[in-house]
């Protein structure tokens, strides 16, 4: 199994969705891994760089062409593109995910690009709430009874989020790609939730 991370970013992507999950996986509480267990690789419609949101151009590494069938996990990062004609071009990307059993990551709008196409209708999972779920999803979205209004779920190799759970979007791909031990995990989680100067009182 390769041991490279696939972010997916389209157009007007959400930067700070990224932050937690690729920095765990770079690097530990003192400086870059010197031998990371995965690798941190960029996957854009075209090779051309991407912009965020906030108008910070990402160079991929792959294009949709030219991206490996081979690699640790599939994240999908939310934003605007989620709602473009761009888009349909990741269904079969995660079609064939799903059926080769990789890890697949969707937060934000790409949780409701999930609902859309079917992808949620046998997993427990969360997003934007179920009402944006349902609305993105229409009768593709058969799976009401499986969302759970949580920050983050992981069910079955699929883990969703909403776009404030940067953090515990993060945290559970971590664990499901057993990226460190469960204690060191959950020990980044609350330092960056907590925060220092509450985690370490005067």
């Amino acid at each position: 199994m390769s041991n490279e991370i696939l972010y997916l970013l389209l157009p007007d992507y959400a930067a700070h969705e990224i932050v937690y999950l690729s920095q765990a996986v770079a690097s530990d509480e003192f400086a870059l891994k010197e031998n990371p267990k995965y690798v941190n690789k960029v996957v854009a419609p075209t090779l051309e760089p991407v912009k965020s949101i906030g108008g910070f151009r990402t160079l991929p590494d792959y294009s949709f062409a030219t991206m490996p069938d081979d690699y640790a996990a599939l994240v999908l990062i939310g934003g605007f593109g989620w709602g473009t004609p761009v888009a349909d071009s990741v269904v079969p990307i995660v079609r064939k995910a799903i059926e080769k059993g990789k890890i697949v990551g969707a937060i934000c709008n790409a949780a409701s690009f999930m609902a859309k196409h079917g992808f949620l209708n046998t997993v427990r999972h969360t997003g934007n709430g179920l009402e944006q779920l349902k609305l993105w999803g229409g009768d593709n979205y058969t799976n009401a009874n499986g969302y759970v209004h949580a920050q983050a779920v992981s069910d079955k190799g699929i883990v969703t989020a909403n776009g404030s759970a940067t953090l515990e979007f993060a945290k559970e791909l971590l664990l499901l790609l057993e990226n460190d031990t469960p204690e060191r995990i959950e020990m980044y989680y609350q330092f960056n939730k907590l925060g220092f100067c509450n985690l370490f009182p005067n």
